[in-house]
């Protein structure tokens, strides 16, 4: 148990009621977990308030509350703290609940549209290379060190992430590498950490049903760059109209990386094809598995951190070389038809340009471009007629198709889409509303040499579908059907 005094430290309390100088158990957000002797934080959500459930936190056993607005009633022997921002109150106990870890540990954090998981990953993979323990905190998964533990966020909330930066403290993990969204900085999940800098890889449309505007998008990315101190370093794309801004009011040391402009750390594309890409970086040729333009991003900017984290150069260049794709980024299979059948994460339309892009890069011109694409629902709707037209403008033929639907009708989704798309171009088109069905009807169509791309859910291994998830796994689903198409 912890003094409620201590957990409260460096919170900003505008009203007490009761006493902290008590023993508090543990710390909680959610009224169905609290405990005997919790704290409960109400905190405001975009579907629930938790203000509405401090009588019930009570009633299971809280000991204290904290919220931003005091009951009419309160409860004699339980101790009310009035804050101005539960959220920010949440993260700030949590770290101190949990020892202020990210104080113990080098902790990188890792914002942009795209690129955040494979950054964050590989730099946890050329890490652990290097002899070290490190930690990852990502959409994928957390690692700590080899132990590996579950996530539904790409940002996990303030408890989540100080419990599992405090297990990376007892095992004496040295770094970890974070991946930090827009929506984790905008609701304070990662107030109260300290972190040892951060990188910035790009910025286009996304989250806007969440932000509303883009410039605000951008300007919550800022934050975490705003909030570093003199001692840590500030990594930014230049070659991103944006890279600059986030770097306009950070007291950290300021590094850029960029493979058209002049910056600190500079890589140039040599050659790119299936199986890989030869790079250029600091007068060093660097062959890596990664392939495309964004890659190369990727791959400078994980170099650049690297040196700012004090390897060696030439050896992070060795190990780089050995660096293995991460799940549903370009992952790719090679039937023995020669189809080849892409599964990538992209759900922007920025991603899915690259993706496109980086395909016509590596094609003859005498195959087939074959695109599965579908956007999720309850999610930005703007972005539905860009990605149709993108994926009509740079695909030979185009299946729109489910996501994620969550509570939304596939059926709308896919008319949304279909409004981005060129009156020439919709001759390419095919609407399957079953993604699976979708899948292997992009499979029946190519011929040998055909290139298909499954884009949008990459690594994730579930559908969800009004509330309900059901095992879906893009990868095993292509590969699957390509190889019966084979026997």
């Amino acid at each position: 148990m912890k003094l409620l005094k201590d957990i409260l430290y460096g919170v900003g309390l505008t009203a007490v009621s009761g006493t902290t100088t008590v023993m508090v158990n543990s710390i909680c957000f959610d009224s169905r977990k609290v405990r005997l002797d919790d704290v409960f934080v109400a905190i405001r959500g975009t579907i629930t308030d938790g203000h509405q459930y401090i009588e019930k936190a009570i009633n299971l056993g809280a000991r204290a509350i904290v919220c931003e607005e005091l009951p009419e009633q309160i409860i004699n022997g339980v101790t009310y703290l009035e804050v101005n921002n539960c959220n920010t109150a949440l993260a700030i106990m949590a770290s101190n609940f949990y020892g202020n870890p990210s104080k113990n540990l080098k902790l990188v954090g890792v914002t942009g549209t795209n690129g955040k998981t494979t950054v964050t990953s590989l730099l946890y993979q050329l890490f652990k290379k290097a002899g070290y323990k490190v930690g990852l905190i990502s959409t994928i998964k957390i690692m700590v060190d080899n132990k590996e533990y579950n996530t539904s966020h790409t940002t996990p909330d303030a408890l989540t992430i100080n419990e599992h930066l405090g297990m990376m403290s007892d095992e004496g993990v040295e770094f970890c590498f974070m991946e930090v969204s827009s929506h984790g900085i905008a609701q304070k999940r990662t107030d109260g950490l300290v972190f040892e800098g951060a990188v910035f890889t790009n910025l286009s449309h996304d989250h806007l049903d969440y932000h509303k505007t883009f410039a605000e998008y951008r300007d919550t990315k800022k934050k975490l760059f705003d909030n570093l101190s003199k001692k840590a370093f500030a990594l930014t794309n230049i070659d991103d109209k944006n890279g600059l801004v986030m770097l306009q009011n950070t007291k950290a040391k300021k590094y850029t990386y960029a493979l058209r402009t002049f910056a600190n750390y500079r890589a140039q594309i040599l050659e790119n094809q299936f199986d890989g890409q030869l790079l250029k970086i600091d007068d060093n040729e660097l062959w890596s598995k990664l392939i495309g333009h964004f890659n190369a991003y990727n791959m400078l900017s994980i170099y650049a951190t690297a040196d700012l984290l004090g390897l060696e150069k030439l050896e992070t260049l060795r190990l780089m070389s050995e660096l293995e794709n991460v799940d549903g980024r370009f992952q790719y299979y090679i039937s023995k038809e020669k189809i080849t059948a892409i599964v990538d994460y992209a759900h922007t339309p920025d991603a899915l340009k690259n993706v496109l892009e980086t395909i016509k890069s590596l094609r003859t011109g005498n195959e087939n471009v074959i695109t599965v694409v579908g956007c999720g629902g309850d999610r930005d709707r703007s972005k539905r007629p860009v990605m149709g037209s993108i994926a009509s403008e740079m695909s030979d033929k185009i299946i729109f198709t489910s996501d994620n639907p969550r509570s939304e009708s596939p059926a709308t989704i896919i008319e949304e889409m279909e409004k981005g798309v060129d009156p020439q171009n919709t001759r390419k088109i095919l609407s399957i509303e079953n993604r699976e069905q979708a899948i292997k009807t992009a499979c029946q169509l190519a011929s040998a040499n055909d290139i298909i791309l499954v884009a949008g859910k990459g690594h994730e291994t579930y559908q969800e579908t009004n509330g309900v998830r059901i095992d879906f796994d893009d990868f095993k689903i292509v590969t699957n059907v390509l190889k019966d198409l084979n026997k």
